[in-house]
């Protein structure tokens, strides 16, 4: 499999790779633009936008756009993150010009109607109030709000309900105006596609109806902060999650990071999950992740425990990041490059999975990271390489920590970062090491 790639003059990127064993196609429209991008009053319009783009355009009204591609037994979805948006179908080869024709009606000529809009603000209003009854979803939103304090990056993307009721079709079409340009659009097809025939039907809708514009909006910087949000509610469980700044896309140690976080907290055979889970017993679920952005990232451990085992989880938690680079196996390197290789395998038997895959790469690097180049930047990373990471990510640094549910047990950030110190540091390091081994 190879992939196509074309620049329109406006400087929009199409990008196809065919998949001949598939009779089906899956096609987006990618936007380097999210939630990210808002300006200081327009939180949660990035999200809002993706909403009402299928709610009407002058072709089309809200149910005709989702009859037509029903009909054919197709999907259409949307997409809001921090840095990107993404307007997506899945159909048969024979109704890929029909889901083209749909994905660029919807962006290039939306008609944002008064109603419309009213409807779907209640709509997200009452998407938000889900997301708050939600504990192991909002405890996230509060990490990042935390991590990023004061920082546009760290707003939650639903926005909140006084800003979701503010907005108006004009400052929809300015945010869509400002933000998504050509140099910020990547059209991106995998599976039984035609590149040349996507090209020309991309050309046609977007080719006049979205000029090219000189330079893009800058993004404020990401500051990482660290510190702490808790939450006392009345729970089974209480959810918490701690992290620590992590890397960006760009970074040397982006697949490192990957890496470090399955050998942590990848999986049933992970430090974190044999140590906390199965010899120690104080939560059913733990796992690490690492996410990264543009200029940053977030290295954190979710969990999720009763009240009483809250004060010991902590500690132990702190006590096996302090030490993550500490033996680590050549077995640990190798299992989790397996994971991160069978998974990468697996994805590129999607086309929906593949289609995004390309959009991304093209958007954060720039160009296509093929296979054989990804795995030999997986075969460089050995144990020496993870102990330098852990100990640059971990040892002495600021911690981020949220937590909801019955918390008055949890030991507060500055403890649990004593912890993560040289265990001479002072007795609040000691103290956390000898919580963690009780």
């Amino acid at each position: 499999m190879s992939v196509e790639i074309s620049k329109l003059s406006n400087g929009l990127t199409i990008a196809t790779e065919v998949m001949p064993e598939l009779e089906s196609a899956a096609l987006g429209i990618w936007v380097k633009a999210g939630a990210r991008d808002e300006a200081e009053g327009e939180h949660g319009i990035a999200h809002l936008l993706e909403h009402m783009a299928f709610k009407g355009t002058s072709r089309r009204n809200a149910r005709q756009i989702a009859e037509e591609i029903e009909d054919v037994g197709g999907e259409l979805n949307a997409a809001t993150s921090v840095e990107t948006t993404s307007y997506y179908a899945r159909v048969l080869k024979e109704d890929v010009p029909l889901a083209l024709d749909i994905l660029t009606d919807i962006l290039v000529d939306s008609k944002f109607d008064e109603a419309e809009l009213e409807r779907e603000q209640q709509v997200i209003l009452q998407e938000i109030g889900a997301a708050e009854d939600t504990p192991d979803d909002i405890v996230f939103d509060h990490f990042q709000e935390t991590a990023f304090r004061d920082q546009i990056i760290g707003r939650p993307i639903l926005g909140t309900r006084q800003t979701v009721k503010s907005f108006t079709p004009d400052r929809l079409r300015a945010y869509l105006a400002r933000h998504y340009t050509p140099e910020r659009i990547v059209v991106s097809a995998a599976g039984a596609v035609d590149h040349d025939a996507v090209v020309k039907q991309i050309e046609a809708a977007f080719g006049t109806a979205v000029p090219a514009v000189e330079g893009e909006p800058r993004r404020p910087a990401a500051t990482y902060t660290g510190g702490e949000f808790r939450e006392t509610r009345d729970l089974m469980d209480a959810q918490m999650v701690l992290g620590f700044e992590g890397r960006p896309y760009y970074a040397r140690d982006f697949y490192s990071s990957q890496i470090l976080s399955l050998i942590l907290g990848g999986g049933m055979s992970s430090r974190l999950f044999q140590e906390i889970r199965e010899k120690r017993g104080l939560c059913y679920a733990i796992y690490s992740f690492h996410w990264s952005f543009s200029d940053s990232g977030i290295f954190g451990v979710h969990a999720a425990t009763g009240e009483e085992e809250l004060a010991e989880l902590a500690p132990v938690i702190a006590a096996e990041l302090a030490r993550a680079g500490e033996g680590i196996t050549a077995q640990e390197v190798a299992r989790a490059r397996a994971q991160m290789r069978s998974s990468l395998m697996m994805s590129q038997e999607s086309p929906a999975s593949r289609a995004g895959q390309i959009a991304r790469q093209l958007m954060f690097n720039g160009a296509i990271i093929t296979n054989a180049e990804l795995l030999d930047r997986l075969a460089a990373i050995d144990a020496d390489r993870l102990a330098q990471l852990a100990a640059a990510t971990f040892r002495g640094k600021a911690p981020t920590l949220a937590a909801i549910g019955p918390v008055s047990r949890l030991p507060s950030v500055e403890e649990i970062g004593a912890g993560l110190g040289d265990p001479s540091a002072g007795p609040g390091a000691a103290s956390i090491r000898r919580a963690a081994h009780h």
